[in-house]
């Protein structure tokens, strides 16, 4: 049975538990569990991480620790009773592991593993603090390093900033909002640079000496250098060096390294240097032999020097080099370093190119104990302290320092009878009273211990030398009097002896007769003459002489003359000797009491460093005078009192303060003192207003403190003594003194006068004296005295008086002292600080102090503070300040910011604390305080304002900018507060604003305040780790939902007052709903349908609702609010959760729910895309994915919400896209949308996007400049052209003829690019997007896709899937099934497609160069087509052909490529399938095709090997032999086939015509070979003739009938300008022009293609076979398309089988069914497209006669009823043919004919199938082949003229190519041969139509046959687009017209079936206002 728990409530799992019983709950190493109930071993319970789930687990797997319990029972939560850092540190560290690995997957390696460091750091120290043997110290050590590692990472990963008090977190129930706010902008501030430090250490450490010439020990003097006053600041440091260089003595750290202490900031400049003076201790000589002299000398051998400024720059780490520099002369070594420093070159030079002083030097700051802390290896190990010369800046108390530093300066000497000066050496004892030797008290410097005595360095022959020597001797106080010191002189011989001869010597004793010691400063001493042997032990004999020449009797000037003098300068630095006279004649004031008086005045001239170090006997001496007789000394002693105070202000003596506390509360003793300090303060204080100088008065005030503490003390002694006597009379006294401070407080003056400054002293001085009088008088009686003072301050006159900052100064103290603290006082002290507050706020004056009290005053107000006294307190508060505080941070917060870092701190602290303050009195208010708040309004106005105020404040409060990032705690009691307050105040906008009195204003301000109260990033819950975000909702729940049910309640009591919100409360209500929390979205979306439902009562429609719904809906989404469960939530139909029903369903039971029904719809397939649009715009997502996305977004404002503006941005941000993609050509596309809705007129536009404002016509200007740079980078220079030639007619219109010229320019620089440029034609892919995980704009739908330059389908298929990497490729082409559809996965099928070009008059012309058509084959391509053989029925295998057919896929795009994207839908699907006989014939024809191509290359020489006629001609004649045509026979030319396929007798016929003629182009081709094959080929060549015989004989070929032998084939050579005035030659396979006969059958050829390889060659190479080409250099070799199989097999297809055609040549009867075949496939693969086409040209007038003289005289007529003028040659599309009927035709008689037969009546059309059932039409169906035909051959004209080319309109031509145009038969086929002539009267029609669709075309001014956007599909009604419409000028250039073509009747029903699709229709054309 499971029993609840009493103890056992928290635990940690000690191992992972899978959790895998029934109810079980998994737990894993460290998850911390609350109990519930415990049965048998098992506990129930949750995991805190997850406390939504209970479950059971092992009771063993649990360690349990102590906990309480809060709220028992259901609801109850627990809390470990550890220590709270160590709490932290737990959670803090598990939220820290989930972010650490996540460092790891994000590769910030650098910070992954510094966080792991420190974590390990910190899990050390938790053991420390577990294990509990830590002392208390080292326990705050510890979580002091915790904390501030805690806080490191915290900042580290954007985590919180946690407030601590004394390492624990806070809890901000528990203090007050201010103190809050401090401890929070205490820890920010923490984190910022912080405040230098003021002392500063140097740490220098001797390394070695580098030199070639050493070999002598050395000794090394570290000092600091001042050399602006050029002497040292500091004591030396002193080092021994061996020989080597290196320290004697390595293993002592402290004789290598020292701190030189307590340097002050004015040290760290650059005249401070760091000298380093070296002494060698050897001969006299450095150069003198070893055995000279035994005697070792100590000798000058070089200086360095560095400025300490360099160090504060350099890296601590590195070692110093310092150069060694020696002086030239040894007299100048006493200022070597200052020739140095000053760079006098001319004096010292290097000691030795290599000799240099390595040294680590390295500043430290701080204070000394903070070093000690920091660096305590340093101290440890051991380092040499090295003090200042003198007291450091701050002097402590504790101090205790005795050092006399003497200097040796100079001497001057006799040379005592030598020839030479003397090399002079001093030695330097210490001797006490007795004239002993101290021992150990003379010290050359730190690092080395002291020594008895010292003996200087010799100069060498110098009488006058000069030392500077500095020596420290450490002598304690008690030996100072009497010692002396002696300074003994000796030559040092260099003689081989090298003794030392005594000659002279001084002293100088330490201290005088009356207590002085010897002053600081130089002493001339006197040189003592003595021998060697002369006593000196006995001291006394000599102390009885004079030692100076300075206090000399005047009679021994015989002393004073003598020439020997010996200079020192001493220097004093004691705690406990003086050398001042005045000070000790004070301190002895009983011995001499007449000098008390001088004593008195003279001591405001000691120094103060003298005075304190004797400030007890000081003051002593004070009080003891004043004891003495107070009456004649009392206001002097006074005086002196009051100097000595003042002192101690002072910074340098601020330390001895506690000092003379010390002395107050335990050595004073003037029990009577206080009468005689009271009067003297109250006369002073009485004589202010009268006195005209202020000083001496203002020095009494300073020290008003101390003097106050005095009279205290000195009444609590008497008290003590007397047991209170006299207590009235002290009291009266001091109220008496208080009403003379009022008096002269209460004066007014004027501006800064010397009273005004006066009362400004006292002010400062006056709050220390609180807690001195609370020590005699109760609190309300001091409460009493300050309120009065304070009270008795003039009112503010002159805002700018001084007077007014001290005053609150003043005030703050007073809110900051002890005293305030106490409830009893403060309720007497609060109005009079109330009033100065509001005084100030309500002038803005002294804001920062004003912050200051006001932050005082409420850190005493706890949130739980219940007491009658806090309560009555926050009335008084809120009644004089709320108003005025409201108004200060309006104020504050709308001022401009000031520049200055410093003052923007000040400022934004000033900031938070007003809005602290604000925040905890709203805190502290009850239901009773808002009702006296609320009441005390006397009218609505009044309220209305108060409400206004409070609203905008709490919108300021809410800005992400009123608090730094990390500040949540802060954020969240700001927001508790804002809700509290809001509800509050929600019944007084019910009560005061609704019905009659409804106010817009006040409403609007609170609902705009609560959406962006919702909305805030920090009560985002859902952005939140669960553990913080469970501790938010356990201490404040989520307050996004209060505040969304008082929207809701508060939108409920509008009423009809609702429409005043409608729409402008739409888009912060849709904000308020993308907040992704489901019941606040539960509550708020049903509002949609009340302003629905008010809006369509006001107006009949919601359409106001609808924009505003769609305008906000975009911008929210763009900004990443909202996702999926938003979009079905709003969709749904299903009962939301709670009582609330779904939005539709509510819809639904209105009136108007279908538009409302169709509302939601819109707007949900508007979020579908806006989500796509936001997952696509993510960093890292693929360009293409994000182009697609945006296109799909465009389209829909475009087309079905029609919202011009946003389409426009959308626009921007697709050209944006593009150009960063690089896809020039389709950002070009794109901006031409928004360039298209613009007009050229003088409209002025408003500044939008980054468009400046400006007129209509300079932006149109604008975007066309910008989209014609665009197409020339995307080489789309045709389109550029266009836009060229608009801009250059408005600048022509506008006589801005400068423009204009540069516009031509780059127009005809475009036409250069064109001609000059390669360009690649890009291939086209068709993708199919299957599966529900796609986004909606790609779900199951299918595009075709322009690839880039060189990309391939295998490349292409790559991106694709690195785009979507989590897509499967589909491995087949079929269409997939609906399973594919609704698959929850992503599937792709990619396959390479064909364009097939619109543009085909440009491709079908004549002369049109290969780098203009390459542009219309794959430029604006609507459609395409794909193939897939396949057999149907069973296959033969030995004759596939037999069963193979072919499936043709035509897609239609929405939109032409290239556009606005890479890629665009398909919009219709077509499917046709061709049999295996029209296969059959397709594959031939490509063939044919193809070796035409070659052989004109090969003739015209464009090839510069023949390999490839070597390789095709072997490919053909091989296959033929094996089989290949003989497969074809066996199919479909036996009599099985043909019994079974009447319907296919034509192409059977075709099929058997395209042989033949293979054999034909192979004979020809094999002649053409054999000419140009190199002989290493002959063989092969051989070889081919051979197999090309058997080949003719399998096919039945014997030899060819005689029209064929008559001229093989035809090729044509010349330029178009050659051929129009001249005759072509053909030229046979020799190369030599003849005049060939004409054959009586010739081939027109068809230009049919396949996706086969066997047709890979490019179109011109067709038209160069079959003679139409005119210029035989247009070859433009293309490769095999990548969408095909390899068809040498013949596994192809024909391209077309359906296709469709212009209206002029719907219907025509004219066109003989067994021309059909040359129409029904003709499609190219992308590599296969001809590249050249053929533009007919006119005949000129001469050739006409010409051909008309020819036609009557040389040619037969095949009717002769007909003549030749008379015949009429039908722009049909001519095949290959057999046919004899077409034997009879020469081009003359075509060309003739076609311009005056006579019309011939039309024949009725019958329908046939488009693909397979081709019934013949034409009555004459006999005359199929040669031997069949029943006219008669005839011999061609010598002279031939070229066909004028008939030309397909047919759109449908891949790369715009006709349906088989071709004239490898000079005699285009006329109907006569077999069918009726066409009337000429229908001819002339045709004609004039032609001319009149021309007509029209310059009467509508749509572009010319090149435009950008003409297609000549006629049943695109798209208009087109104004901004690419050239108008054509009236004089166009002469381009011949377009002959019309007839169309096959049979696909008449096409073209209408294909007329009814018509594409959707843009936007009305409307005038963009952006």
């Amino acid at each position: 049975m499971w029993i609840p728990t009493e103890h056992e409530k928290y635990g940690v799992a000690l191992a992972s538990f899978r959790g895998t019983v029934t109810h079980g709950i998994s737990l894993e190493i460290g998850d911390t569990v609350q109990i519930l109930e415990k049965c048998e071993g098992w506990y129930r319970g949750v995991v805190l991480k997850n406390p939504n789930t209970k479950g059971i687990f092992p009771s063993n797997y649990v360690h349990l620790k102590n906990a309480n319990v809060k709220n028992k029972g259901q609801f109850e939560t627990v809390i470990p009773t550890e220590d709270s850092v160590i709490t932290e540190m737990t959670s803090t560290l598990r939220d820290w592991g989930t972010m650490w690995k996540q460092l790891y997957v994000k590769n910030e390696g650098d910070l992954f593993h510094r966080l792991w460091h420190v974590m390990n750091e910190i899990l050390d120290l938790r053991r420390q603090v577990l294990v509990g043997h830590l002392t208390h110290d080292r326990m705050k050590d510890v979580k002091q390093h915790i904390t501030a590692r805690l806080d490191w990472g915290n900042e580290q990963l954007g985590l919180d900033l946690v407030p601590r008090k004394e390492f624990s977190m806070v809890d901000p129930d528990e203090i007050s909002v201010t103190e809050l706010y401090k401890l929070m902008e205490y820890r920010h501030r923490k984190k910022e640079p912080p405040v230098p430090a003021s002392t500063h250490h140097l740490f220098v450490q001797m390394k070695s000496l580098m030199s070639s010439n050493l070999g002598e020990e050395l000794e090394v003097f570290f000092s600091l250098y001042d050399s602006r006053e050029n002497s040292p600041i500091s004591e030396r440091f002193f080092v021994r060096l061996n020989k080597n260089g290196l320290p004697k003595s390595p293993e002592k750290t402290e004789r290598q390294c020292t701190l030189f202490v307590d340097l002050g900031s004015s040290d760290l400049r650059r005249d401070v240097y760091i000298t380093v003076h070296i002494i060698r201790i050897g001969r006299m000589g450095a150069g003198e032999k070893k055995n000279v002299s035994s005697v070792q000398y100590r000798r000058p051998f070089g200086c360095a020097v560095i400025s300490i400024a360099d160090l504060l720059t350099a890296d601590s780490k590195d070692d110093h080099i310092l150069k060694v520099y020696m002086c030239n002369t040894e007299n100048e070594w006493y200022q070597i370093q200052e020739n140095i420093i000053r760079k006098v070159n001319a004096r010292y030079n290097l000691t030795g190119s290599n000799t240099g002083l390595a040294v680590s030097l390295q500043l430290l700051h701080g204070d000394i104990e903070q070093i000690r802390r920091e660096y305590m290896v340093l101290f440890t190990r051991g380092v040499a302290i090295t003090k200042k010369l003198g007291f450091s800046d701050i002097i402590m108390p504790g101090e205790m320092r005795n050092d006399l530093y003497i200097t040796l300066e100079r001497g001057e000497f006799e040379k005592g009878g030598k020839s030479v000066a003397r090399n002079v050496e001093i030695t330097v004892y210490v001797l006490d009273i007795d004239g002993q030797i101290l021992k150990n008290y003379v010290s050359a410097g730190s690092g080395e211990p002291a020594l008895s005595e010292f003996h200087s360095f010799v100069l060498y022959h110098n009488n006058s030398p000069r030392w500077a020597e500095l020596l420290k001797l450490p002598i304690p106080v008690d030996m100072f009097r009497g010692s002396h010191v002696r300074f003994e002189f000796r030559h040092c011989s260099t003689k081989e002896k090298g003794e030392k001869k005594l000659f002279g010597f001084s002293f100088v004793p330490l201290m005088q007769e009356d207590g002085r010691t010897l002053p600081d400063g130089t002493h001339e001493l006197i040189v003592h003459k003595c021998e060697e042997n002369a006593n000196l032990q006995d001291s006394a004999r000599y102390l009885k002489l004079p030692f100076s020449k300075g206090n000399l009797p005047g009679s021994n000037q015989a002393v004073k003359t003598t020439k020997e003098s010996f200079w020192i300068t001493s220097f004093l630095c004691s705690t406990k000797l003086t050398q001042n006279g005045d000070m000790l004649d004070l301190l002895k004031w009983r011995v001499h009491p007449e000098r008390i008086t001088d004593s008195l005045s003279k001591l405001k001239e000691i120094d103060g460093s003298e005075i304190v170090k004797f400030l007890q006997d000081t003051l002593d001496t004070l009080f003891g005078i004043l004891d003495e007789s107070s009456q004649k000394y009392g206001l002097k002693v006074f005086d002196c009192l009051v100097h000595i105070i003042n002192l101690l202000q002072d910074s340098k003596f601020q330390h001895f303060k506690p000092v003379m506390d010390t002395y107050i509360e335990s050595h004073f003793a003037g029990a009577l003192t206080y009468r005689d300090l009271i009067k003297v303060l109250k006369w002073y204080v009485d004589r202010i207003v009268e006195a005209e100088h202020q000083e001496r008065i203002q020095q009494v005030l300073k020290a008003t403190e101390y003097i106050f503490k005095y009279i205290i003390q000195s009444r609590r002694l008497f008290s003590l003594a007397t047991g209170g006597q006299s207590e009235e009379e002290f009291r009266c006294c001091v109220h008496e003194l208080f009403m003379s401070i009022r008096f002269f407080l209460s004066q007014e003056s004027k501006g800064s006068s010397p009273v005004t400054q006066t009362q400004a002293v006292f002010l400062n001085t006056f709050p220390s004296v609180y807690c001195e009088l609370l020590k005699l008088f109760s609190v309300q009686e001091v409460a009493n005295f300050i309120r009065e003072t304070l009270g008795s301050l003039p009112a503010i006159k002159h805002a700018d008086c001084p007077l007014e900052a001290v005053k609150l100064q003043c005030i703050a103290k007073t809110v900051e002292s002890h005293l305030y603290t106490n409830p009893d006082s403060r309720c007497i002290l609060l109005p009079v600080v109330l009033h100065h507050l509001h005084m100030h706020l309500q002038e803005q004056k002294d804001l920062v102090m004003c912050a200051r009290i006001l932050s005082s005053m409420f850190s005493l107000i706890k949130k739980d503070s219940t007491e009658t006294s806090v309560s009555e307190e926050i009335d008084l508060i809120v009644e004089s300040l709320l108003g005025v505080l409201l108004r200060t941070i309006l104020e504050i917060t709308n001022r401009p910011q000031p520049a200055g870092t410093a003052l923007r701190m000040q400022f934004q602290d000033v900031t938070g604390e007003f809005v602290a303050c604000l925040l905890v009195l709203l805190r502290q208010m009850t239901d009773k305080h808002y009702q006296q708040l609320l009441e005390g309004f006397t009218n609505k106005e009044d309220l209305r304002d108060f409400l206004l105020q409070i609203f905008t404040v709490f919108r300021i409060l809410i800005r992400p900018e009123m608090f730094p990032k990390d500040w949540t705690v802060m954020r969240l009691v700001t927001n508790n507060v804002i809700i509290t307050t809001v509800l509050y105040l929600s019944d007084a906008l019910r009560k005061n604003f609704l019905n009659e009195n409804f106010d817009y204003k006040v409403w609007d301000s609170y609902y705009y305040l609560s959406v962006i109260f919702i909305n805030q990033p920090c009560l985002q819950l859902e952005m939140f780790s669960p553990s913080k975000k469970k501790k938010v909702l356990e201490k404040y729940g989520d307050m996004r939902v209060m505040m969304g049910c008082e929207i809701f309640s508060m939108w409920q009591n509008l009423g009809e007052h609702k429409v005043h919100f409608i729409p402008a409360m739409i888009g912060p209500f849709l904000e308020v709903t993308l907040v992704p929390q489901p019941d606040l979205r539960n509550v708020m979306i049903p509002i949609f349908h009340d302003m629905m439902d008010w809006e369509q009562r006001r107006s009949g429609s919601f359409k106001q609702v609808e924009a505003k719904l769609i305008d906000k809906l975009d911008s929210l989404m763009s900004e990443g609010r909202g996702d999926e469960t938003y979009r079905e939530l709003f969709n749904s139909i299903i009962p939301l959760f709670g009582p609330y029903p779904s939005l539709l369903k509510k819809i639904e039971r209105e009136t108007w729910r279908e538009s409302g029904i169709s509302l939601i719809a819109t707007v949900t397939r508007l979020m579908e895309r806006l989500l796509d649009y936001r997952d696509c715009m993510k960093v890292g997502e693929v360009d293409g994915k994000k182009i697609g996305c945006t296109v799909s977004l465009l389209n829909f404002y475009k087309t079905e919400l029609n919202k011009e503006e946003m389409y426009i941005r959308y626009i921007h941000k697709l050209y944006d896209l593009h150009l960063k993609a690089q896809n020039y050509t389709e950002a070009a596309y794109t901006l031409l949308l928004y360039d298209e809705l613009l007009e050229w007129s003088d409209r002025p536009l408003r500044e939008f996007l980054n468009y400046p404002m400006q007129t209509e016509w300079q932006r149109k200007e604008y975007l066309h400049l910008t989209i014609i740079q665009n197409f020339d980078r995307g080489k789309c220079w045709e389109n550029g052209v266009i836009l060229c030639r608009e801009l250059a007619d408005q600048y022509e219109a506008y006589y801005d003829y400068r423009n204009l010229s540069k516009m031509r320019m780059m127009e005809a620089s475009l036409y250069d690019k064109i001609m000059d440029q390669q360009r690649l034609e890009p291939e086209f892919f068709r993708v199919g997007f299957y599966g529900k995980k796609f986004p909606f704009f790609l779900r199951n739908k299918e595009f075709v896709c322009r690839g880039h330059d060189y990309e391939r389908l295998e490349a292409f298929q790559q991106r694709m899937l690195n785009e979507f990497p989590h897509a499967i490729a589909m491995q087949h082409v079929n269409q997939p099934d609906e399973t594919i559809f609704q698959a929850e996965a992503q599937y792709l099928q990619i396959y390479a497609v064909s364009p097939i070009p619109e543009s085909q008059d440009v491709l079908q012309r004549d002369g049109v160069p290969d780098n203009i058509k390459s542009f219309y084959k794959v430029n604006h391509i609507w459609r395409f087509r794909y193939d897939r053989p396949f057999h149907k029925g069973t296959k033969d295998k030995e004759n596939e052909f037999k069963s193979l057919w072919v499936e043709r896929t035509t897609l239609t795009l929405v939109q032409s490529l290239p556009g606005i994207s890479r890629w665009f839908e398909v919009e219709k699907r077509e499917l046709v399938e061709m049999s295996p006989l029209e296969n059959a014939i397709e594959v031939i024809e490509n063939k044919n095709l193809q070796l035409r191509a070659l052989i004109t290359q090969c003739q015209a020489r464009q090839m510069h090997n023949i390999n490839p006629l070597t390789m095709c001609l072997n490919g053909v004649i091989d296959a033929a032999v094996n089989g290949g045509l003989a497969r074809y026979q066996e199919a479909f030319f036996v009599k099985d086939y043909i019994v079974n396929h009447p319907e296919d007798g034509e192409k059977i016929g075709r099929l058997r015509e395209l042989m033949f003629e293979q054999a034909q182009i192979l004979e020809y081709g094999l002649a053409v070979h054999e000419k140009f094959v190199p002989q290493d080929m002959r063989p092969l060549h051989k070889k081919l003739v051979d197999q090309f015989h058997l080949m003719r004989s399998s096919l039945g070929i014997q030899d060819f009938p005689a029209y064929v032998r008559a001229s093989p084939v035809h090729f044509t050579n010349g330029s178009p300008r050659v051929c129009r005035n001249s005759v072509p030659n053909v030229i046979s396979p020799d190369g030599a022009r003849v005049i060939s006969r004409r054959s009586p059958l010739s081939y027109p050829a068809v230009n049919r293609y396949s996706s086969s390889s066997l047709s890979s060659q490019a179109s011109n190479e067709v038209s160069n076979i079959t003679g139409q080409s005119e210029s035989s250099d247009e070859v433009f070799n293309m490769q095999p398309s990548p969408s095909t199989s390899s068809l040498s097999s013949t596994h192809s297809a024909s391209p077309n089988v359906t296709s469709s055609a212009p209206s002029s040549a719907r219907g025509s009867p004219l066109l003989s069914d067994k021309h059909k075949h040359s129409r029904e496939n003709f499609c190219l693969s992308p590599r296969e497209r001809p590249c050249s086409a053929i533009y007919p040209n006119p005949l000129e007038a001469p050739q006409r006669m010409l051909a008309h003289q020819i036609g009557d005289n040389s040619l037969p007529r095949s009717d002769p009823n007909i003549s030749a003028p008379d015949k009429v040659v039908n722009p049909t599309p001519s095949s290959w043919s057999l046919d004899s009927g077409k034997e009879a035709k020469t081009q003359f008689s075509e060309t003739v004919g076609k311009l005056v037969c006579p019309p011939v009546p039309p024949r009725t059309p019958q329908p046939g199938s488009p693909a397979k059932n081709m019934q013949p039409l034409s009555p004459v169906t006999t005359l199929r082949s040669p031997q069949k035909s029943s006219v008669q051959s005839f011999t061609p004209s010598p002279t031939e003229y070229q066909s004028s080319g008939l030309v397909s309109n047919s759109p449908i031509l891949s790369g715009s190519y006709s349906s088989g145009i071709s004239s490898l038969s000079r005699c285009s086929v006329s109907e006569t041969s077999g069918t009726e002539a066409q009337p000429s009267d229908q001819m002339l029609t045709t004609s004039a139509s032609s001319g009149s669709d021309e007509l029209t075309r310059r009467e509508n001014k749509t572009p010319p046959p090149y435009s950008v956007y003409e297609r000549s599909n006629s049943r695109r009604p798209v208009p087109l687009p104004h901004s690419l419409s050239v108008p054509v000028s009236s004089d166009p250039p002469a381009l011949p017209p377009k002959p019309h073509q007839l169309r096959p009747n049979k696909l008449e029903h096409e073209g209408k079936r294909s007329e009814q699709v018509s594409r959707p229709r843009p936007l009305p054309r409307k005038v963009s206002q952006l």
